[in-house]
């Protein structure tokens, strides 16, 4: 089964991937060498003009399945704003073996990276389930766009059901873009086995999935430019949240029942709330809230639970 209208050589691969990394650069998803892409596809990619050299590496984990499988992938430390620069410098692009347990990596003479990006596991764990449900192509993108990083270091924006229910009610777009809620993995250590493992069960059913604590990670089966889409739409709910809450909440947002009659009217299929909402006057959404609020020279951040405030002071 194709998930893409064609099969995109080599070329058409890096130029759809310098048009998602110019993207998050300009949302200032990317600082520094932050952030990182692969793309994985089940056919076959002539390499030799612009990757001729070839090293054996191992794979994050066995996976015979995807024999033949290429991923072109960010190197570790690259800047995805170089990319459209200078892609050589920046990709390389790993077959796996016969096997399943190592791949060839296929570099340029003049790349500036001795590893692939160190969160490749993260990807490959991400890749192995879409491609064992059929997909053979899917783009990856991890990335660091600060409103959402930034909510995902307050508490209760690490709970799903909390996230979901105060990003998504600020556009009715958003439930069309993440019908099935956007996941959430508690902080673990970069790179780590375990947020590979966590990351892929968190994402399953799921477009997107929030890193607490260090960013996003989101994907496509169809083309990167949507998996970069699927971060924009997030990040202005994440964005319109910290408005909101840096203004005192005048705001409400959607309504859960507003929200279900939109997927009514136009046939959406969503499981992010699971029983008939209830009208929210602002009591209602209050009672949950996380704010952020200026305190003199120092921020300080105030809690509402219940309708009752307690302000701690950070030290200025």
């Amino acid at each position: 089964m194709t998930n893409v209208p064609t099969r995109l050589g080599i070329d058409a691969l890096i130029e759809s991937i310098s048009v998602a990394a110019d993207r998050l650069d300009a949302i200032q998803a990317t600082e520094g060498a932050a952030g990182n892409i692969s793309i994985g596809v089940r056919w076959l990619l002539d390499l030799a003009d612009r990757f001729p050299e070839h090293e054996t590496i191992a794979l994050p984990e066995p996976a015979p399945e995807l024999v033949g499988t290429a991923f072109v992938v960010t190197g570790s430390g690259c800047r995805l704003a170089a990319i459209r620069r200078d892609p050589e410098a920046n990709l390389g692009v790993a077959v796996v073996d016969p096997g399943g347990e190592t791949a060839t990596l296929s570099t340029a003479p003049r790349r500036a990276f001795r590893r692939l990006t160190s969160e490749f596991n993260s990807h490959f764990a991400i890749h192995r389930e879409a491609m064992a449900a059929g997909a053979d192509y899917q783009a990856v993108i991890h990335a660091q766009p600060p409103y959402l990083t930034f909510l995902s270091h307050i508490a209760r924006y690490q709970d799903e059901s909390v996230l979901n229910r105060r990003l998504l009610r600020w556009q009715p777009e958003l439930i069309f873009q993440f019908p099935h809620g956007i996941g959430v993995v508690p902080f673990l250590v970069p790179g780590s086995a375990q947020l590979a493992r966590l990351t892929a069960e968190r994402m399953r059913g799921r477009t997107l999935v929030v890193w607490a604590k260090h960013g996003i990670i989101a994907r496509s089966t169809y083309a990167i430019e949507h998996a970069s889409d699927h971060i924009e739409y997030a990040e202005a709910g994440a964005r319109y949240e910290h408005l909101n809450v840096m203004s005192g909440e005048p705001a409400e947002g959607l309504s859960i029942d507003e929200m279900l009659a939109i997927c009514r009217e136009h046939g959406v299929t969503q499981t992010v709330f699971t029983e008939p909402g209830r009208s929210e006057g602002r009591r209602g959404i209050r009672e949950s809230t996380v704010a952020v609020e200026l305190g003199g020279p120092a921020l300080s951040i105030a809690l509402s639970l219940n309708g009752r405030r307690r302000r701690t002071r950070q030290p200025a």
